[in-house]
């Protein structure tokens, strides 16, 4: 009896086997004295076996007369087998070991101690065209159950996602999709539903998605003639160690003809070998798309596989990878090709096999590398020329005159104290050091390191145009507008949910049902919440970077007072290098609070396309990490020692903390320090260790509760999980956004501040190095395989690129000028130098001043720490001496140097982006040969149609040639008086039926 009150056993054998009960066998009654292993051995199937071997457990019917199932190609065929995991290769194929798994979905589910089995038998060459109802189990392995016990109270959220699942996988079936599931697994309380889409549906949705796909024709590609056939053959001999050893990477004389899919068009593409015609990446994207478009209106509104996912009912959906990448025994596939070639650092010197990478992860994925690796590779020149003007730095040094006055002891000068009361006067040669190291970063060379890197960075865009229209070329991305159009339409479905709970609320006041869109006012509460959230982030970070300016000024004077000499000596490098310290690690830590904040606010705004969501979750995280990296280097940059006030009149901040000045050398060195300290430190932990230790700490505590089974339990374990079981444990994959952010970031230290730091560009390229192995090992081992996305380009990021590079001329014009002493040092050099030379120059910046002048209670306590009285003492600055009638009153010197920088700043922003237009201008976006192939190819595939259309009319004209001849005969026939009614009429309708 179950609970709808029907006796199964007590039902007639006609009853069952005619009329509604068609094709529904049951077992008999001394089913119940059948021994307990056999009843487990029996599984949920759809086969084609003999009747009396067939059989699916029904696990709840509210209704006999309510079965029905539909004879369609997604009706699934489970053949017993003796080694089921052997025959289906591990989980990478169906039970029949022929249809491939194309995708994985995941659910969660509670065994119950307490449960029945009820089996039916489903003769499938049986069934009626009925349609499939949304308590139709699927085949594979599921849960046994006892018929003795009673079926227990089920929970109620369980209940209401089981009936999603079964609606929502029954209207996959309805799509056309195969699916298989299993929950017979080794990791608890988890099911799997696996998924194949059967030729059919590959062939309808690569139809409607526009898929080019290649076709019979091949032609050859244009091949470089004379000199420069001689030049490319070297450089392919020069280069072949550093080539990965990939079929994908060799250089292809010929292609063939791509053209969109088409079911009608069907003779034109190469259809010899059906199973390898859709790849894994595309037939797994063809899968995602159904399961996008496939909704569930169980629920309140209409969910797709995204609200599904987001509410519990699947814990999990991914594709498969192609298999294990270690191991002796491994059959090779493209992953375990990638790990060997690609996601090895013994492989680091090698190219990346681009294509192999579009083949496995998609193009958007391959882009991502590609730009990467064309980043890396521009670095290495300018690299080399940052060493070079490194070096000239050094080799230099000592014939700086500037660094040798103020080194120079017989200049008997005395500075004034650097804090009020506690710190006495000093001499500048004690400030030795810094000016020397100052020199390696601020000299002449750095000027046109500035200019190169500006001319740099728009090389490199074009650059990467170029080799994006490459790419495009090969990967047949050519023409992809239309089919972007179509995808960025496509409405997410949290704004669906959104838009129907809209109108579900104007229903119920209204009782209309007109179909709604989200406007301005409903996102208003968003929009605010955005920008309150944005701009209380900003303070905060000021506030953070003003805090460190307090403890630098608050520890330099505790360091004053200190009753160790090496502790008042080195006052400027301990101050400098622990706020540094201090602000890289508020850095770390707010760049992934800001990450999940910035997610937070997109999402609240519902934006209504994946595309959409996307350029607003980058816009915030990446405003939000810029300022976050880089507000303490503006800071030292254009603010440290530019509101100090002077010696009598000093600023202060809450009436105690005098503000900080900088180095006798300049702030310059300063910056350098902080620079590359927050730059380095943020790619060696951040980028580096967070993300090769995080993965490995997940995989010790896996290891470790691993250990904990029995060795038994464990070796059983590991010998029979499957594929999908194998993947599930990987991390799920988070988007390529942290990947991009990271690099735009490093870009903009490479970029923005490189007239102080002119290392920047090797540092990055050592990262770099490391950075694309790390990541490929990263996609490769330890993510589960992405879902192969199409993109012509790197999106929103390229704009980003050239917005921090026009920045960058501005900030490196800002820097030079203001900064760094190159400015003042011209003036001096061309306005007030005596001889022409730069002696003279450290004592034209100093400025006087009369100890007596000092305000009560802020002079030094120790007025004879050098041994002598002081009177008079220097600072930097272009002041009036206390001797002029106007004391202490800005110089004319001031304003000319003044005049000065700003002259040079308007020149070098303005002369720096004209070259950089220039060359974008001068290089043409997509290369000659690039555009000679892809017009190639449409005229190609105009005369493939051509052909076509002629063979059509020379067949239409056949046929007609034989209409007209049967016809003939036909009329020529039946006049003659021999022959009867019937049988002209009967060779009549011969010819007839022959045309």
């Amino acid at each position: 009896m179950d609970k709808d009150g029907i006796d199964l056993h007590r039902i007639p054998h006609e009853s069952y086997t005619d009329g509604g009960f068609h094709g529904v066998e049951f077992l008999p009654e001394d089913f119940r004295e059948a021994p307990n292993e056999t009843a487990m051995r029996v599984n949920e199937k759809y086969s084609s076996l003999p009747a009396e071997e067939k059989g699916i457990h029904i696990i709840n019917i509210r209704a006999i007369e309510d079965i029905g199932y539909v004879r369609t190609e997604s009706t699934i065929l489970n053949l017993f087998s003796q080694d089921p995991d052997a025959n289906c290769k591990y989980g990478l194929y169906f039970r029949d070991g022929k249809r491939k798994v194309d995708y994985i979905l995941v659910y969660h589910y509670k065994k119950s101690s307490f449960s029945r089995t009820l089996t039916r038998r489903i003769h499938f060459n049986d069934l009626g065209p009925r349609s499939v109802k949304h308590d139709q189990p699927l085949p594979g392995k599921g849960e046994e159950m006892n018929m003795d016990e009673k079926e227990p109270h089920m929970d109620y959220h369980e209940d209401d996602k089981r009936f999603r699942r079964e609606e929502y996988e029954s209207n996959l079936m309805q799509a056309g999709l195969e699916l298989e599931r299993d929950e017979d697994t080794k990791i608890h309380g988890l099911g799997f539903v696996k998924i194949h889409a059967p030729w059919s549906v590959l062939c309808r949705e690569a139809e409607f998605m526009k898929l080019k796909m290649p076709t019979k024709k091949v032609y050859q590609i244009h091949q470089p003639h004379g000199l420069l056939k001689k030049i490319n053959s070297v450089i392919q001999k020069i280069t072949e160690p550093i080539q990965p050893k990939v079929a994908e990477h060799k250089q292809q004389t010929v292609k063939r003809l791509s053209y969109p899919f088409s079911r009608e068009k069907q003779h034109l593409f190469d259809l010899s070998d059906k199973e390898s015609f859709f790849d894994s990446k595309t037939r797994s994207t063809i899968v995602y798309e159904i399961l996008k478009r496939t909704t569930c209106t169980k629920a309140k509104y209409s969910m797709g596989i995204t609200s599904l996912l987001a509410n519990g009912v699947y814990s999990a959906a991914y594709p498969l990878h192609d298999g294990d990448y270690e191991g002796e025994h491994v059959e090779t596939n493209d992953r375990k090709l990638l790990c060997e070639e690609w996601a090895s650092y013994g492989v680091f010197y090698k190219y990346q096999p681009i294509d192999l990478v579009r083949k496995y992860f998609g193009e958007k994925i391959g882009l991502y590398f590609a730009w990467l690796g064309v980043y890396t590779q521009m670095l290495i020149p300018a690299s080399i020329v940052g060493i070079i003007v490194f070096l000239y730095g050094c080799a230099t040094v000592d014939e700086n005159i500037p660094s040798m006055e103020m080194c120079d002891q017989r200049i008997n000068i005395t500075m004034c104290p650097l804090c009020d009361r506690t710190c006495s006067y000093w001499k500048m040669s004690s400030a030795c050091a810094t000016a020397r190291a100052s020199h390696l970063f601020d000299n002449p060379a750095t000027v046109f390191f500035s200019v190169f890197m500006a001319l740099w960075a728009a090389t490199f865009m074009e650059h990467w145009k170029r080799k994006q229209m490459r790419l495009n070329y090969r990967w047949d991305l050519t023409g992809f507008e239309e089919e972007e159009e179509a995808v960025k339409d496509h409405p997410r479905a949290e704004y669906e949910a959104k838009v129907l709970e809209k109108s579900l609320r104007k229903e119920y006041r209204t009782k209309e049902t007109e179909k709604e869109k989200l406007t301005w006012k409903d996102r208003f509460p968003a929009y605010f919440t955005n920008f309150v959230s944005i701009i209380f982030m900003i303070g905060l970070t000021f506030a953070i970077v003003f805090g460190v300016i307090i403890y630098r000024i608050s520890t330099a004077a505790a360091l004053a007072i200190s009753s160790s000499p090496a502790g008042r000596s080195n006052i400027r490098v301990t101050v400098t290098a622990t706020a540094v310290i201090i602000n890289l690690v508020v850095i770390i830590i707010l760049d992934e609070v800001y990450g999940c904040i910035a997610r937070w606010l997109t999402q609240i705004e519902v934006p209504k396309t994946d595309k959409s969501f996307e350029e607003r979750l980058i816009f915030k995280a990446f405003l939000l990490k810029f300022v976050n990296a880089y507000t303490p280097i503006f800071y030292v940059a254009f603010f440290k020692g530019r509101f100090v006030g002077r010696p009598g009149d000093y600023v202060y901040i809450f009436h105690s903390f005098r503000m900080e000045e900088c180095a006798p050398g300049g702030c310059l060195m300063e910056l350098c320090i902080q620079l590359s300290i927050i730059m380095l430190g943020k790619q060696l932990i951040q980028n580096n260790l967070f993300e090769i230790g995080i993965p490995k700490m997940k995989k010790l505590i896996r290891y470790l509760k691993l250990k904990r089974r029995r060795p038994m339990d464990h070796e059983e374990h590991l010998k029979k999980k499957q594929r999908y079981e194998v993947d599930y444990n990987l991390e799920p994959f988070a988007g390529l956004t942290p990947e991009y952010m990271e690099m735009i970031i490093q870009f903009g230290f490479v970029t923005l501040f490189v007239a102080s730091f002119p290392l920047a560009p090797l540092f990055a390229l050592l990262n770099n190095i490391i950075e694309i192995r790390l990541d490929a090992k990263k996609f490769v081992t330890e993510l589960r395989r992405p879902v192969a996305v199409r993109a012509k380009d790197i999106g929103i990021w390229y704009n980003i690129l050239r917005g921090v590079g026009k920045l960058a001329v501005i900030i490196n014009a800002f820097v030079i000028s203001f900064t760094s002493d190159f400015i003042p040092r011209l003036v001096y050099l061309y306005m007030y130098s005596e001889n022409g030379t730069m002696h003279g120059f450290v004592n034209h910046t100093l400025s006087y001043f009369n100890v007596s002048d000092f305000q009560h209670g802020t002079a030094p306590n120790e007025n004879m720490e050098l041994g002598y009285p002081v009177q008079i003492c220097r600072y930097k600055d272009y002041r009036e001496p206390p001797w002029s009638e106007n004391k202490y009153e800005i110089a004319k010197d001031f304003w000319a140097v003044l005049a000065a920088r700003l002259a040079f700043v308007i020149v070098f922003q303005n002369l720096v982006m004209f070259m950089s237009d220039f060359v974008d201008w001068i290089i043409p976006d997509i290369p000659k040969d690039i555009s000679q192939q892809i017009h190639k190819e449409k005229v190609l595939m105009v005369e493939v149609f051509m052909k076509e259309e002629q063979g059509k009319l020379q067949l239409l004209e056949t046929w007609r040639d034989k209409d007209t001849k049967k016809g003939e005969n036909c009329n020529s026939h039946s006049p003659r008086p021999s022959m009867s009614h019937r049988g002209s009429v009967s060779s009549c309708h011969s010819c007839h039926v022959e045309v």
